[in-house]
């Protein structure tokens, strides 16, 4: 087996490890707690966030696995898990946080995927 191929079989496995738990913990976040993380006191929002942050994890290790370009893949990944960190902020809203927490997440998720989709372009040349 080449180096090469070792790397991508490691960065997919490893971004389906992060991605999966992620999804369940945001997903389900009390059988998450029940099965994998038992650590008192449950707190759901907190579970949600790591969810979120797994997500990103999980898919910035799988579009390295497709892209060699660091730019993209560095803020692709930290977009999607921006993005679910936002949606976490929103679904929890009754259990705390401040008011501005939905727009400033808000803002840095559309910042980073504003980034990741000139980055796509600019790596797609001149089109037309």
């Amino acid at each position: 087996m080449t180096a090469s191929r070792f790397v991508t079989i490691a960065l997919v496995l490893g971004g389906l490890f992060f991605l999966v738990s992620g999804i369940w913990a945001f997903v389900a976040p009390h059988s998450f707690y029940d099965q994998l993380a038992p650590f008192p006191p449950y707190n759901r929002h907190f579970l949600h966030d790591v969810g979120a942050f797994q997500i990103g994890i999980g898919v910035a290790l799988l579009l390295a696995a497709c892209w060699d370009d660091a730019r993209f893949v560095a803020m692709a990944g930290a977009a999607a898990g921006a993005a679910v960190h936002l949606v976490s902020h929103i679904v929890d809203h009754d259990l705390g946080g401040r008011d501005s927490d939905v727009f400033g997440l808000g803002l840095i998720a559309v910042l980073l995927a504003a980034g990741a989709v000139v980055q796509w372009r600019a790596l797609a040349g001149p089109t037309a």
